[in-house]
């Protein structure tokens, strides 16, 4: 899906007041959270690149943290389909 801000999926299929959003970053994949409960998300946080989402997810991992950064919002399956559609094609994946 796409509108003013980008290209988006639905992280949390229950909830479509939430949304991810995917762009083709200068080395790669980048993901941004929409949630209309909290437009400030929006401004407060920029474009994250996938291997960076990983990185802190492997930290948060060895750091035992309960509750730790939900890696399954940032499907990069999704993404890359998303973006090869929108592309038609021009990127491998």
């Amino acid at each position: 899906m796409k509108d003013q801000r980008g290209i988006y999926y639905y992280p949390v299929l229950a909830n479509k007041g939430l949304r991810m959003y995917v762009r083709l970053g200068a080395q790669d994949v980048e993901f941004r959270l929409w949630d209309d409960n909290d437009p400030s998300l929006w401004d407060e946080h920029g474009w994250a690149p996938y291997p960076a989402i990983l990185a802190a997810a492997e930290m948060y991992k060895r750091e035992g943290r309960k509750g730790g950064p939900p890696l399954e919002l940032y499907d990069i399956d999704i993404a890359i389909r998303l973006l090869k559609d929108e592309f038609q094609g021009g990127l491998d994946g």
